[in-house]
């Protein structure tokens, strides 16, 4: 049986051209190797399976390597790779420093890899500044790490950093489809961006990945394969979910989720799952966005497709409901009822029903058109018909002709009578609460905004139609709330009225009677977006002098020389 080589090692590169990802920081290195500006110490640093122990291979080769030498050439004798994780200590610091003063036997350096560098005792760090900072001309240290973070400031200083960035789903795919052709596989384009986006942007982790599907499904490898085996949501289930949603098939979505657990899958990870279909759909809503989206061509259709079904308003509020439940998630004492009322919340977004949104009451403005009255017809009582007199002149024809016209309906509009309320006192705690929270419903009330102005409003304009609110308050009696307006000069940002208060109670007082007040301004400036933006200051507020002290004082403030008049004198306050 032949010996199976993992696609990570086979494929490992053997020059910088065949690094995936990081063309910055290998440019930067065959530049440093050509003009011979190479540092002695380096640091790789980022996340696992991007190239670092490559790159640090790589470049230990290229510095030996006169141009005569083969290409399988691999200088074992001048190539040492440290393990920190295992030889952290410092007596292997100590034999590390021994050797670096022995030159090297063949070829120009030695060069040593110490890896997982992070994982180095504080002791053994510092037996390793000095080497570090004049290491001998034939030696070169490449530190590679993780986590570069746990690593000291005395170390870092030393050393020239190169930050290896995560590999793009692009990236990674293309390399897949390179290893794919290599070695005779039929692979889908959804195949090969599903294992792209499993890994993570590390490379070691896709050539991972792609082995074990390819031995799960064989030469042909397919996007419902990779789905099964590495057992992920793939797209059709959130395309499917989202028709559901728009369709309001509760029962249908809720089956659909039921199934999804059934399979093993996280609540947990569908939610969120759900949260990024919504946001590649807004994605997919503007041309300018679209490229943000990370997925196949065919898939890439499916997505502006079911885009166009749904509205702003519907993707907003779907990624709202879905990110809380995300987030409300792990403490939740029933984690499977949160999802299920969420995906009904989601499904009730678009509801045209009697119940359509649990937080509005929506009014067309056709309710607001005059309504015709529809006349019932109805029987004159029998009681208040009277027969005909019948005289020696009247004929048979005639009195038929009587009776018809009493018998005739009567045609009346229908009334509607409703039972009297019960009376509140106006001068009651009960009525001022009620008046309160009628006004708060009010402000609830939403009327469909497409069909009302939102002209632009200028700061003259509205100081004027300020102004003219607070006279007519005076004229009504109402001093307190005309005061409170009078206090500070309404300031206009964008569709925003600021005001700013010494003190709270101006704010709540203010907070409490703003529905007339935003109603007169938006009818009279023609802005139904205006609204209203009350803040606090208290270092604003006015500071009075009230004792003779403070009176002495603030005349000081504003003429320093009374205080040598008050000395000259021998003067008393």
């Amino acid at each position: 049986m032949e010996h199976f080589v993992v696609s990570a090692r086979k494929y490992r590169p053997q020059t910088f051209k065949d690094v995936v990802g990081q063309q910055a920081i290998t440019n930067t290195l065959l530049n440093a190797i050509e003009n011979n500006h190479l540092a002695q110490a380096l640091l790789f640093t980022g996340p696992r399976g991007v190239g670092k122990t490559t790159c640090a291979r790589i470049l230990a080769k290229m510095i030996n390597s006169d141009g005569n030498t083969s290409e399988d050439e691999d200088f074992a004798f001048n190539i040492f790779e440290l393990d920190a994780a295992s030889n952290n200590s410092v007596d292997d610091i100590r034999n590390l420093t021994d050797q670096v003063r022995i030159p090297p036997q063949v070829g120009k350096y030695k060069v040593y890899i110490i890896d997982e560098v992070h994982m180095l005792s504080q002791a053994a760090f510092n037996a390793f500044l000095k080497t570090l900072e004049e290491p001998p001309k034939h030696c070169i240290f490449i530190l590679a790490t993780t986590e570069k973070h746990k690593i000291i400031p005395t170390i870092l200083s030393r050393c020239q950093i190169f930050d290896f960035k995560r590999i793009t789903v692009t990236d990674a795919k293309e390399y897949l489809k390179y290893i794919a052709e290599e070695q005779d596989i039929n692979a889908e384009d959804d195949a090969l961006h599903i294992i792209a986006q499993k890994a993570d942007g590390a490379m070691r982790d896709a050539l991972s990945i792609f082995d074990r599907v390819v031995s799960f499904s064989g030469k042909n490898l397919t996007r419902q394969a990779v789905t099964e085996n590495l057992n992920v949501l793939d797209y059709e289930t959130y395309f499917t979910s989202t028709d559901l949603i728009l369709e309001n098939k509760i029962p249908d979505l809720l089956v659909q989720f039921n199934a999804i657990l059934s399979k093993g899958f996280d609540g947990h990870h569908y939610i969120a799952g759900l949260a990024s279909h919504f946001r590649d759909l807004m994605v997919c809503k503007n041309q300018v966005t679209i490229e943000l989206l990370e997925v196949g061509e065919d898939t890439k259709q499916k997505y502006i497709e079911q885009s166009q079904k749904t509205s702003h308003s519907f993707l907003m509020r779907g990624i709202q409901l879905a990110n809380d439940c995300d987030l409300k998630y792990k403490t939740s004492k029933n984690q499977r009822l949160l999802v299920e009322l969420t995906l009904m919340q989601l499904a009730s977004i678009t509801f045209d029903g009697e119940k359509k949104n649990n937080k509005y009451f929506i009014i067309p403005p056709s309710y607001f058109k005059a309504r015709s009255i529809q006349p019932i017809p109805v029987q004159k009582p029998k009681a208040e018909t009277k027969k005909p007199e019948q005289t020696a002149s009247t004929t048979k024809e005639d009195i038929e002709e009587n009776i018809t016209a009493v018998a005739e309906p009567v045609v009346i509009p229908k009334i509607s009578i409703e039972k009297p309320k019960k009376v509140t006192s106006g001068l009651s705690l009960k009525s001022i609460r009620e008046k309160k929270e009628h006004q708060i419903r009010q402000m609830d009330v939403v009327i469909d905004e497409e069909d009302l102005p939102k002209e632009p409003v200028k700061q003259e304009d509205l100081e004027k139609a300020w102004y003219n609110y607070t006279q007519s308050l005076h004229k009504k009696g109402e001093k307190i709330m005309a005061s409170i307006l009078e206090m500070e000069a309404p300031k206009l940002k964008g569709i925003a009225i600021c005001l700013t208060y010494s003190n709270n109670t101006n704010k709540i007082e203010l907070e409490r009677s703003q529905y007339p007040l935003l109603v007169y301004l938006k009818k009279t400036l023609k802005n139904y977006d205006l609204h209203l933006d009350i803040s606090v200051n208290e270092e604003v507020a006015k500071k009075y002098a009230f004792t003779p002290q403070e009176k002495y004082e603030k005349l000081k403030e504003k003429n320093p020389n009374i205080e040598i008049l008050k000395r000259t004198f021998g003067l008393d306050v």
